[in-house]
């Protein structure tokens, strides 16, 4: 699977890919009556508070998003002109099981995603599949979603289903994408389902469900389907590079607390030789649990069976990456982002950092070099796919800025590869299309390709950095250029 050849000292081969969200693009209507999709958290929570979405982007024009459910053919063929290999995209859980039970499969769904299969592999493109994407049927929520244990089995029947009916099509499988965000779906209101359970540190136990979820699939998929369909699978993850804000030991200190209580969180029970939640972490939130009269921590416990059945549950590291930030030790407990509430961390971005029309994100592309070197010290260096990097603006057609982030990224990505020894195997830019950004609306824009979200047909336009993209391919190597 090649997108280009790029040669400093050595050749580096990688994929390029186009990405799409089931639930950011593929929606149409509410409770999608068409093909009989089941209700999506997301369906209940936009359709229930409409006003959660900050442009004012009305209900109907978020159903409908950039309608790839039926323009997919269209799209696909984008991606292959552009010089594209590789297409990722995610299933919704509840197009194929509406309820979410193993026992109502709808088939309009599984033909549906059988169609967008076919469509990439005919275009000469590699299926990347995600199962999970922030979309839980309602049914399961109403059971009590993530924080319920028992949707551990609803996920592997789940997974059993696709594995079995499109494994022999699809050679690549993520299970979930960023647990670190979908968790604060159930702290910080930031995602569907939209709660605020800080009182019992929900995110914790939400956390501890996704990860038994995701490693009893990669032992079902490892056991009864590898063998035959000679796939892979993994996890996505994401995570910012943390810089220490001063050269002081204490704040060196809080940049590696940073990156275990977000990245390793998900990341050590799985690649580190021991396994389990990274020790800092256990160690602080104990401590922590102590000192709130908690009779037991907060962060629960694994046995020493799910330690071992965790661990190694991944083929190749997938990594989303957009932004890094400054670390410095916060042991006076001052103000920050409830999901640092206890690594006494205080997480700020430089002030000279350039902007990306996202308030989350700067562009500092040597961080994903910092990043995926830190990856290759604490992991043993595994294979690292770099599922998502992008650059968010605000529709422009001349998008100079996102082709001067991508080259700058993918540079110090190939510095990485090249001066670093990291063994990255893959890259994907989010996205090809312009698309609902979650409560953003459409006012965040991170496509190659402008959809006109006012055009009941939501035509299509590509952007300059979709030229830049397709030089990128048709040379083999960065264009050189002026970016």
């Amino acid at each position: 699977m090649l997108l280009f050849n790029y040669s400093v000292e050595q050749k580096v081969d990688f994929i390029k890919n186009k990405q799409e969200c089931a639930e950011e693009i593929k929606k149409v209507g509410f409770f999608d009556l068409e093909n009989s999709k089941g209700e999506s958290i997301w369906d209940r929570f936009l359709h229930s508070q409409p006003s959660e979405i900050r442009d004012g982007t009305s209900i109907e024009d978020v159903d409908i998003s950039c309608d790839f459910y039926h323009k997919f053919r269209d799209d696909i063929k984008i991606a292959k002109d552009l010089g594209l290999n590789c297409f990722r995209f995610s299933i919704s859980w509840c197009r194929v099981l509406p309820s979410g039970n193993i026992n109502d499969i709808n088939e309009d769904g599984i033909n549906y995603y059988h169609q967008v299969i076919d469509a990439i592999l005919e275009n000469g493109m590699e299926p990347m599949v995600t199962l999970y994407h922030y979309d839980l049927p309602q049914k399961l929520q109403d059971m009590g979603g993530w924080c319920n244990p028992n949707l551990v089995s609803y996920f592997v029947d789940y997974a059993r289903l696709m594995f079995e009916v499109y494994g022999p099509k699809v050679k690549l499988w993520t299970t979930f994408n960023e647990p670190t965000e979908m968790v604060h779906g159930f702290i910080e209101r930031r995602y569907a389902p939209y709660l605020s359970l800080e009182c019992f540190d929900a995110d914790y136990i939400v956390g501890h469900n996704l990860l038994k979820a995701h490693a009893k699939a990669y032992r079902l998929y490892e056991k009864e389907f590898k063998p035959a369909q000679k796939g892979k699978c993994s996890i996505v993850l994401c995570g910012l590079n943390f810089k220490p804000k001063t050269d002081s030991e204490d704040d060196k200190k809080a940049a590696i607390r940073a990156r275990q209580f977000t990245l390793g969180w998900f990341a050590h029970p799985i690649y580190s030789e021991k396994g389990d939640y990274p020790p800092i972490m256990r160690e602080l939130i104990d401590k922590k649990s102590a000192e709130q009269g908690d009779i037991r921590s907060k962060l629960p416990q694994f046995t020493d069976e799910e330690i071992k059945e965790i661990r190694g549950t991944c083929d190749y590291f997938a990594f989303n990456h957009y932004t890094s930030a400054l670390a410095s030790d916060n042991k006076t407990n001052a103000k920050t982002m409830y999901r640092y509430r206890h690594s006494d961390v205080f997480v700020e971005f430089g002030k000279d950092w350039p902007p990306t029309g996202a308030h989350w994100a700067k562009v500092c592309p040597w961080g994903l070099r910092e990043a995926l070197c830190w990856i290759k010290e604490e992991y043993n260096n595994p294979p690292v796919f770099v599922t998502e990097n992008g650059f968010c603006d605000h529709g422009e057609i001349n998008d100079v800025n996102r082709i001067k982030y991508l080259k700058s990224y993918i540079l110090e990505l190939l510095n990485a590869v090249d001066d670093h020894k990291c063994n990255v195997i893959g890259y994907n830019i989010w996205t090809l299309l312009d698309c609902l950004e979650w409560l953003n609306g459409y006012s965040h824009k991170y496509g190659l390709v402008h959809v006109d979200f006012k055009s009941p047909t939501r035509e299509r336009t590509l952007k300059f950095s979709a030229s830049y993209v397709k030089r990128i391919c048709e040379l083999g190597g960065i264009p050189d250029d002026d970016y």
